[in-house]
């Protein structure tokens, strides 16, 4: 039996997945009309999905059906972890200058670079997270009616595999709603994270500080996808709260980040670097 909790707590992810950044983007081309924050988001929204879901991912997946790589991943699991969350972190930071670049063609102004940084992060969470909840509900609701099990019993009886379906089940079944509410607490903060991320982009080529502004997020992107890592490292309950605390740190950084940044802001426009 599936218990309204875990319906609730899927609802509130979906919700802060799918549904909060589009909000988050109204509110602010509300805030800030005529400065065509919509185009900014969808630049900084391809700055993601370019690099990482058309280029990246494919050659992962094709790097992962190698023998060889399998083993390096067993072998040397955090070298492995290191080579995902770096070039994670190199294919975004390309389509993060190149949206930086396209963007500085016009006035840029706070707005737009902080709308890029927002689509970059929204439709990671829309894409990676949002989708995958829209199903687990579905899911939810079949089980829920007996459908799912009927779902089972039908390809069963049709001689397939029926090893994922089950698999699928179990998962949901046995997850705590809390750890359905986790991954939404997970993706606001990989939000922020990418919206300051984005923005120091942005500031770098504004300011002609472009070298130091990219190393510094390349970093910072590279050390926030390494947190996986822990699962590897620790037992499992220190590793996610480990986890937890490293994105929330990263995220208050961002935020410092993007307080700093938006004071900068004016002189940087006008061509006056900031003397840090």
């Amino acid at each position: 039996m599936i218990a309204n909790a875990a319906f609730a707590a899927c609802f509130v992810t979906l919700f802060v997945t799918l549904i909060l950044p589009v909000l988050i983007l109204v509110l602010l081309a509300r805030k800030h009309p005529g400065e065509k924050l919509c185009s900014a988001w969808f630049l900084g929204a391809a700055g993601f999905f370019v690099p990482q879901i058309l280029i990246r991912l494919p050659l992962m997946n094709l790097l992962a059906a190698s023998e060889g790589f399998l083993t390096f991943s067993q072998e040397h699991f955090f070298l492995y972890c290191l080579s995902l969350a770096f070039t994670a972190g190199l294919f975004e930071l390309s389509g993060r200058f190149a949206t930086a670049k396209l963007l500085q063609r016009k006035d840029l102004p706070f707005s737009r670079a902080l709308a890029a940084g927002l689509g970059h992060g929204g439709i990671e969470s829309m894409l990676l997270v949002g989708l995958t909840y829209v199903n687990n509900i579905v899911c939810l609701f079949l089980i829920r009616s007996g459908s799912f099990d009927a779902l089972i019993a039908q390809t069963e009886a049709m001689g397939a595999d029926v090893s994922q379906l089950l698999a699928v089940k179990d998962a949901l079944v046995n997850t705590h709603p809390a750890m359905f509410l986790l991954a939404g607490l997970e993706r606001m903060l990989t939000m922020v994270c990418h919206a300051g991320l984005s923005v120091l982009v942005c500031y770098g080529v504004q300011a002609k500080r472009t070298v130091q502004c990219l190393l510094l997020c390349l970093l910072l992107h590279t050390l926030l996808d390494m947190t996986p890592s822990f699962t590897g490292i620790f037992p499992l309950t220190t590793a996610y709260i480990l986890i937890y605390v490293c994105i929330a740190a990263m995220a208050a950084l961002s935020l410092f980040l993007l307080r700093r940044l938006s004071r900068w802001w004016p002189a940087c426009q006008k061509g006056a670097l900031y003397d840090a």
